[in-house]
């Protein structure tokens, strides 16, 4: 086969958080330690890359140069996210060619598949914050105010993560204090009455405390018809110097959004474009799902010197998502579209998640020498806890065979809508279902030094699990215990200082979400990888470039019960493997460049029955919404001009036809945006900028579910803004 206005929020929660936040404050006030210095290397300011306080190292990660990590791995630098005007994690991930767009649960979270596999559909996609699991959950899309940058972790890495995405791991770095005072203010306002704006100020207290206040306000309309959302974020940050060896870091988080669900436009026998993008076809009476997330976040680092260090971490989320929606039907059997051309038949549905979630763990690591050989070490355990509470309700007309009436099928003419022609109906209960998932695990990484040019690495993490099913609904329980060990083995041969070649294996798997007929839990989904290739990193640290193939297995993907008609089993197999190129680079003075494509071959690997519309799926067919070809490029230039410096520059990303829904020959078609952007310092402390997305106004479709649900793209918007800055 080829390879081929800002909120007041008077939630008690809150303002505990922001009490303990001010008192831990000012008990440290007095502590009188001469604060950590910030540095910068030549090497990461020629690649834009995040500025990290010195000696803070990212748990789970160790301490590694790019040339000795055998895996691909891209970091979204601060200075990339802002020449795009990156607000939330779908345009941050959009910048790698890795990352595809997954159905986004009518808009209301993140779901995305690297390296064209996908975790649990029935939940938004893993990610972390800081090497924390914060994907699990109902806090909504992920807004990247807070974020310094981002990072994709390609291939498994469930020997040092726990359970995550099969296909590689995104993960976070927050904005924490900097021991300086300085500020940064920025206001936005664009096409759609899109109105925005962020802060993020910071301060110490003495020598010893840092102290980083961080808050967006967005106020937007949308090229949608009836669509706004309104939502805001506030995320403090303190930390303390406690001495030249420990330090200590609280973050809080607190999001709410409220966002219409909107499950996109629709294609007419097989054919988009027969509608306008901006056709809403829910019901607007239903007003926004209100989502909201709030989360605590303590680390604490002691280095014993300069070789050996222990982390131990503490991170609480309580995230919840509650709101009706009325939505296309896609049972053939009950849909009046499929016979006239025009009445979409709908449910309606209510929802009331929550989910909470908190992890505890503890690490070390560390390097030494014998007989000239290096070695390298990272040990740690953790234990987690996840609760996801999920109330369900439904109302859907009887079928079509029965001759039901207009208002039972909810009806809405799709080229002449009325909304709001029938009373919205009740929704009758459906699911009542508390689940929990509780992990402890140890792992361990190794890293040894053969010399000058070879690297041998070893990991592994062995973990204990358990599944709780609570159906509230039937009064029955059912709990699973199991236990995994994720290797990974790897090596990497440096040819010359700049020059490397690498390999890798590793396994990994997920929890999956739900229960079968009988009401266990489904077995986790798993993964195996092999992946191999080269890195460049020039001498100066100007130029970066990772060249991969990569092949994944996966194995118990939720698929149809053979036996038990509309439940589920964890029994499919899929695979992909592909090709990858990654490039960062400083060209000359002031130039930079971004390039990341990749190609991949993502199927199903033998004869099962589709999961959502228990349709029959032959091996070979491909993955949904998984392009063939995605790629990415963007350049910007820095220049002065009568001695203020502007930034200006652009990009292109492509993305190639993807399956529109399981089982059919419906295609995504393929879609090229452009777009520009320049930004200028008026004064020392004043800029302004503009951002022309979809520069050429192209018709495209990022990610559907089904014919009836296909999410539509933003035609060209326009932005422009100030950034005051002290």
């Amino acid at each position: 086969m080829p390879w081929t206005g800002v909120l007041i929020v008077l939630d008690f929660r809150f303002v505990v958080s922001a009490s303990v936040f001010t008192m831990a404050t000012a008990m440290v006030n007095s502590t009188q330690v001469a604060a950590q210095e910030t540095e910068v290397s030549e090497d990461a300011e020629a690649l834009g890359e995040v500025i990290l306080v010195t000696g803070v190292r990212p748990a789970y990660r160790g301490d590694f140069e790019a040339l000795e990590i055998p895996q691909a791995e891209q970091i979204i630098s601060t200075q990339l996210l802002e020449d795009n005007n990156a607000l939330d994690l779908d345009n941050a991930l959009d910048l790698s060619a890795s990352v595809a767009r997954q159905n986004n649960f009518g808009g209301l979270w993140n779901s995305f598949a690297i390296r064209g596999l996908v975790g649990d559909e029935n939940l938004p996609s893993g990610f972390l914050v800081n090497g924390f699991n914060a994907g699990r959950g109902f806090s909504g899309p992920r807004d990247l105010a807070g974020i310094e940058a981002v990072e994709v972790l390609k291939g498994p890495r469930a020997a040092l993560y726990g359970r995550g995405e099969p296909g590689g791991t995104v993960n976070l770095l927050t904005k924490s204090p900097r021991f300086e005072t300085a500020g940064e203010i920025l206001f936005q306002a664009g096409s759609y009455d899109f109105y925005r704006g962020d802060v993020d100020l910071q301060t110490t207290l003495g020598s010893a405390v840092g102290v980083r206040f961080v808050g967006f306000y967005e106020d937007a309309g949308s090229f949608r018809d009836t669509i706004e959302t309104e939502r805001f974020g506030l995320f403090p940050s303190v930390a303390i110097n406690i001495s030249d060896a420990s330090r200590l870091v609280y973050e809080l988080e607190y999001t709410r959004q409220e966002l219409p669900f909107d499950r996109g436009v629709l294609a007419l026998n097989g054919e988009l474009g027969v509608l306008p993008i901006s056709r809403f076809l829910g019901e607007p009476a239903d007003g926004p799902n209100i989502t909201e997330s709030f989360g605590h976040q303590v680390e604490f680092q002691h280095d014993f010197s300069d070789s050996w260090s222990a982390l131990l971490g503490f991170n609480y989320r309580d995230t919840s998502l509650t709101g009706s929606a009325t939505e296309a039907e896609l049972s053939g059997s009950r849909q009046q579209l499929f016979v006239d051309g025009r009445t979409l038949t709908r449910q309606r549905r209510f929802r009331d998640y929550s989910g909470e979630y908190y992890v505890f763990r503890g690490e070390l690591t560390g390097e030494f020498e014998t007989g000239g050989v290096q070695h390298r070490i990272i040990i740690g355990a953790d234990t987690d806890r996840f609760e996801n509470d999920q109330v369900f309700s439904r109302v859907r007309s009887r079928p079509l065979s029965s001759d039901p009436s207009l208002q039972e099928l909810q009806a809405l003419d799709i080229f002449d809508p009325q909304y709001g022609r029938f009373p919205l109906p009740e929704p009758t209960p459906l699911t009542d279902r508390l689940e929990i998932q509780a992990a402890t695990g140890v792992y361990f990484q190794y890293q040894v030094s053969l010399g000058e040019r070879f690297d041998l690495r070893l990991g592994g993490r062995y973990d204990e699990f358990s599944d709780e099913q609570n159906n509230r609904a039937t009064n029955r329980i059912f709990e699973t215990n199991d236990n995994e060990f994720s290797p990974q083995v790897g090596a990497v041969y440096r040819f010359t200082p700049e020059i490397a070649i690498y390999a890798t294996y590793g396994e990994n798997f997920r929890s999956l979400s739900g229960a079968t007929f009988d009401g266990e839990p489904f077995d986790p989904k798993k993964a195996e990888a092999f992946e191999g290739g080269i890195k460049f990193e020039s001498s100066d640290g100007r130029l970066l470039a990772t060249a991969t193939l990569f092949s994944i297995q996966q194995s118990n993907i939720l698929i149809g019960d053979p036996v038990n008609q509309f439940f589920l089993i964890s029994a499919g197999e899929a695979s992909s493997r592909g090709a990858e190129f990654d490039l960062q680079a400083r060209l000359f003075s002031g130039t930079d460049l971004w390039v990341s494509y990749a190609y991949v071959d993502a199927q199903i690997d033998e004869e099962i029955i589709d999961a959502n519309f228990l349709v029959p799926i032959v091996p070979g067919s491909r993955i949904l919404n998984v392009p063939d070809h995605s790629l990415n490029v963007q350049l910007a230039h820095t220049t002065q001009v009568l001695r203020r410096n502007v930034r200006f520059g652009g990009g292109v990303l492509y993305v190639s036809d993807r399956l529109g829904e399981v089982g059919t020959d419906f295609e995504l078609p393929a879609y090229t945006l452009a777009r520009l952007f320049a930004e200028a310092d008026l004064t020392e402390n004043v800029a302004i900028r503009l951002d022309v997305d979809n520069l050429f106004g192209e018709e495209w479709y990022p990610n559907s579910l089904a014919e009836l649900r296909v999410q539509p793209g933003a035609p060209r918007t326009v932005r422009v803004g100030a950034r005051f800055s002290f």
